[in-house]
């Protein structure tokens, strides 16, 4: 018989945890990395200033936990699109749908290239950006096999998000639609 009070705590760890992790997102977009403490991190989280230090040993955990977090969110939708896509231009007006979706939220997409950039600097994050880097292929696959096109996928996606952050008036889904038409034939 398992212990309620027990799973009562670990719940609610979880959702701390959860909620950390979110914190330090919105921490990472409005003050860059360098940005990222404990205590800032459990301040934006409503939490006691203990708590991120708690569930987290170092900043590099929590950035960690935030990178894996917005990879894992972004594969996901990525490897649902690439589930509904069956090569024909719809898949890819999706794709563009989700691209101007993403681009939105310019503090979240900043964020999440803040911590993209970081597995540059750091290879042991490089597991969460492989994994996003393969959905992006798992989806390219439904129009392609050619491996530079699957390329040449990935590296106009990733541009495509970050030249969006530079401009004022974010592209538009034609606009993202018709760089992916000349990517996959």
């Amino acid at each position: 018989m398992s212990d309620p009070t027990g799973d009562g705590r670990r719940v609610r760890g979880e959702r701390s945890r959860r909620e950390l992790i979110e914190a330090t997102v919105r921490v990472v977009a409005r003050d860059g990395v360098a940005g990222v403490s404990h205590r800032a991190v459990a301040r934006e989280a409503g939490q006691p200033p203990t708590a991120a230090a708690y569930h987290f040993r170092s900043i590099d955990d929590l950035l960690t936990a935030a990178l894996t977090r917005c990879m894992e969110q972004d594969a996901a939708r990525m490897r649902a699109l690439a589930a509904r896509a069956d090569g024909s231009a719809a898949g890819l007006r999706d794709l563009a749908e989700l691209m101007c979706a993403v681009v939105a939220d310019p503090d979240h997409l900043l964020a999440e290239y803040e911590l993209y950039l970081l597995a540059a600097r750091r290879p042991e994050l490089r597991g969460p950006t492989s994994d996003w880097l393969a959905a992006v292929t798992e989806l390219g696959r439904r129009y392609t096999d050619d491996p530079v096109r699957l390329r040449l996928l990935a590296g106009a996606v990733d541009g495509l998000l970050m030249q969006a952050l530079l401009t004022d008036e974010p592209p538009t889904p034609e606009e993202f639609e018709a760089v992916l038409r000349a990517v996959l034939p």
